[in-house]
């Protein structure tokens, strides 16, 4: 097979800066194809895929796979996600939910307080390779190993990096945590400077283990990596720690392809992942609660309007830690995304007042998600949109490279329940509808949306951010469709974040959206106010979004990290 040549080619973009007070926004329009993403090899992956014919899930495919190289801190082929598929020309929009799972020897009581978030225990079975696999045999076009050259070539034959991932890398080569454990050793090796003492812009990385494992995986696809030799180093590794998973863990596991979660808002059609995604729920939840307040007749942060929306969060992000988790092991009331639940919850919001967090759910007595996750959104001529989230759990995950194999693990072990019956103040929940069990996928936030009207996309968006992530989404469904904003305008727009615990809201500060008196006047509300620095931002949400009249493609990927949009 002719590989592709896309690292040497001018994709011949067009690509805009749009000035703002913190980065540039990268933007991009196209009416064939259009990707976006956090990294910009990454993002001409899955370019090059769609020039070469293949659909949107075969340049979605691409574009993952080239993150495990590209933006090892959370893209990744040893941790998992969520894939949302809007097939071209209508057909049920569906979610490839390829979240990892609880190995077969994990227990409800495994861990302790003294348990890290760095070991071998708190890997999860990873699922990006199985959930790539599964989105390519359903709706791909492309044979499977072209859609893995990109990645190989980038592995194999080394890539300059950027600003963004050289600091990523040294930020967790320099940590403590990292430099004083035997586990992370290889992590060290694969990734220190080749010269130097830390990575500097430019420099090349070259993966040579990695791109063996991606060669394996292209030539043999899934069992590529649940078996063989890549499960074996795999089952090493775990066995050279306290982990659990083994070769028979691998073998077993499974993606699965579930219904969207579905609702509506202001006439249009919003898809987001089920569980074990807590995502979907809620954001349709807050939509229909959002529905009977009227956003649009205030201004988009007046005080009113950021006091209605923090309320509503909180009553989602309470009902997320009293019923959500795995749906294969816990029963989730149909109600959470129904118009008359929301009626009764909209009801309960006092305009003048903060409802106190505790008061939402008294019978959880009161004694983290980490925000480092990535998304992507891709959409072809065809009208196929994929909006699809990865993660491994805290950047890095678990900080445990494969020996031999190259690839970081996860640390998603951490998004189940770890002490049954303690919910705290600092965001842990002790619910019983996430505690561990065998075989069990863990909860998450993970929200890839897909905004359609009359049966085509009209919006792919979706985030990283760890609790936050729902939230981030909500505000850009709200920008696009409430606030009647273009793409650039909503996606620089200040962010806000409640998850009902710790009751404390959180605001970006980047462009005074929120004044002074608007914090003191929620004050007196009631409300706890936390303001983030100006160099700390929430979210990362990719985006695109697509002209019904016209059918153009606008992509912009947002300006809080470097990412690139990329259409023709």
């Amino acid at each position: 097979m002719k590989r592709l040549q896309f690292l040497a080619i001018a994709i011949g973009l067009l690509v805009t800066s749009v000035a703002h007070s913190q980065r540039p926004l990268s933007q991009a329009t196209g009416r064939r194809g259009m990707v976006v993403s956090v990294s910009p090899p990454a993002t001409r992956a899955g370019l090059e895929i769609l020039k070469a014919g293949g659909n949107a899930v075969d340049a979605a495919v691409a574009v993952e796979f080239a993150l495990a190289v590209t933006w090892p801190a959370a893209g990744n082929i040893g941790g998992g996600g969520f894939m949302m598929v809007h097939p071209a020309g209508g057909g049920d929009v569906v979610c490839i939910d390829y979240r990892e799972t609880a190995p077969g020897a994990a227990t409800e009581t495994m861990f302790t307080r003294n348990d890290g978030r760095y070991s071998h225990k708190i890997v999860g079975v990873p699922g990006t390779v199985h959930g790539m696999v599964t989105a390519h045999k359903k709706f791909g076009k492309l044979p499977w190993k072209q859609l893995l050259q990109p990645a190989i070539i980038l592995a194999r034959d080394g890539f300059p990096i950027d600003r963004s991932l050289a600091s990523s890398i040294n930020s967790v080569l320099r940590s403590r945590s990292t430099r004083s454990a035997k586990r992370h050793q290889e992590l060290i090796r694969v990734y220190g400077p080749s010269e130097g003492r830390s990575w500097t812009t430019g420099q090349k990385l070259v993966l040579p283990d990695l791109a063996a494992t991606l060669e394996r995986i292209a030539n043999q696809g899934a069992d590529g990596f649940y078996k063989g030799k890549t499960a074996r180093l795999l089952a090493v590794e775990m066995a050279s720690g306290d982990g659990l998973i083994t070769e028979k863990d691998l073998a077993a596991y499974r993606a699965r392809i579930r219904p969207a979660v579905h609702g509506t808002f202001r006439g249009h059609d919003v898809y987001g992942p089920p569980p074990p995604s807590s995502g979907g729920i809620c954001l349709v939840q807050m939509l229909n609660v959002l529905e009977h307040l009227q956003l649009r007749k205030h201004e988009r942060f007046s005080v009113r309007n950021v006091h209605v929306l923090t309320e509503a969060m909180k009553r989602a992000y309470c009902d997320r830690a009293r019923y959500l988790g795995d749906a294969d092991f816990v029963k989730i009331p149909p109600r959470l995304t129904s118009k008359e639940y929301a009626r009764t919850l909209a009801g309960q919001i006092d305009p003048a007042k903060a409802t106190p967090s505790a008061s939402l759910a008294p019978e959880i007595q009161l004694a983290g998600e980490s925000p480092e996750t990535t998304h992507f959104s891709v959409v072809d001529a065809g009208g196929l949109a994929v909006s699809n989230t990865t993660t491994l759990e805290g950047s890095w995950g678990a900080r445990i490279v494969v020996k031999g194999a190259g690839f970081v693990l996860n640390n998603e072990m951490g998004d189940f329940n770890w002490f049954p019956g303690t919910t705290d103040r600092r965001g842990r929940i002790g619910t019983p509808a996430n505690r561990i069990r065998p075989g069990k996928r863990m909860l998450s936030s993970q929200t890839p949306t897909i905004v359609a009207r009359d049966g085509r996309p009209v919006l792919i968006t979706g985030s990283p951010g760890g609790r936050t992530i729902i939230n981030t989404s909500l505000q850009m469904v709200l920008g696009i469709v409430e606030f009647e904003q273009d793409l650039p305008t909503a996606m620089k727009a200040a962010r806000i974040h409640h998850q009902w615990f710790p009751d404390r809201l959180l605001y970006e500060t980047h462009d005074g959206a929120i004044t002074a008196e608007t914090a003191t006047r929620l004050k007196a509300m009631g409300h706890r106010l936390s303001a983030r620095r100006r160099t700390s931002y929430q979210g990362d949400a990719h985006s695109i979004l697509i002209n019904a009249k016209t059918g153009e493609f606008h992509g912009v990927a947002d300006w809080r990290r470097n990412g690139l949009a990329a259409g023709y």
